[in-house]
């Protein structure tokens, strides 16, 4: 009897030791996973670079909700800024890559070098024109760089025909970034900052 209850305090030893060191080191490691995953954010956040968007218009600084447009001015297309251009002259606002042109010119789509994925909507409804009034300088799959001219299109031909001329400038994979900050400005040349990205 005495055997059996020195093998059962043995037993009950060991296993409320291992138990509870078990159970000790799973929190730890849990502690130590969520440091780890705090560190790694922190991380992230610090080696991510500023993406500078410059101003690929000349013309007025709109916010994205006072586009004519729900999709636009609900933000489902993705965060950015609209501008009523001054001149019908669309120039790249980033070194990147064309990665969509639409057949009837009046969008365009571009993935920056860091991996911004910009579309530039020129009015609205202009796909109705089917390219009437727009003439492209450059085609899907072309490299591109700050300054380079993109698309012309006949502001007196849209305004004549009643199409608003708003330019929504949205980032459509936003869920890569935490922030879009806008310029304050309400006037903009070509190549001033536009927009930055974090």
């Amino acid at each position: 009897m005495p055997s059996f209850l020195y093998i059962f305090a043995v037993a009950f030893t060991i296993t409320w030791f291992f138990g509870y060191n078990s159970k000790m080191e799973t929190g730890t490691e849990k502690v130590e996973q969520e440091e780890n995953n705090a560190m790694n954010k922190v991380d992230l956040n610090e080696n991510n670079k500023v993406v500078e968007i410059t101003s690929p218009l000349k013309g007025e600084v709109l916010p994205l909700n006072e586009v004519k447009d729900e999709a636009f001015a609900s933000g489902i297309l993705g965060n950015g800024i609209a501008i009523n251009p001054k001149e019908g002259v669309l120039v790249s606002p980033v070194n990147g890559v064309v990665n969509a042109l639409l057949p009837t010119l009046h969008a365009i789509g571009i993935t920056t070098q860091e991996g911004v994925e910009l579309l530039i909507h020129i009015g609205m409804d202009t796909v109705k024109l089917k390219g009437e009034g727009f003439k492209a300088f450059v085609k899907q799959g072309d490299e591109i760089k700050i300054g380079q001219k993109l698309i012309e299109f006949d502001i007196d031909l849209l305004k004549s025909k009643g199409y608003c001329l708003d330019v929504p400038i949205v980032i459509t994979n936003m869920m890569n970034y935490t922030e879009v900050v806008c310029t304050k400005e309400t006037n903009i040349n070509i190549g001033e900052n536009l927009l930055s990205i974090k």
